[in-house]
């Protein structure tokens, strides 16, 4: 899922400064559960690919 996502995020499905779908959202898009879906944001706040404003949601890192 976490590649998925960083895809997106490459071809500008989700353009930079833009929400990613939450955690619940990816949850039910992939079918999978909620705690593998907030690993894999995890590791992709981890690798600079999106941030987490707390209480706003998570977004595409600026370049």
């Amino acid at each position: 899922m976490a590649a998925i996502v960083e895809a997106r995020v490459a071809d500008g499905t989700y353009p930079p400064g833009s929400r990613v779908p939450g955690i619940v959202e990816l949850s039910a898009e992939f079918n999978i559960a909620a705690s593998t879906a907030q690993k894999a944001l995890a590791h992709l706040r981890t690798t600079g690919v999106v941030r987490t404003e707390l209480g706003l949601g998570t977004f595409v890192a600026d370049k």
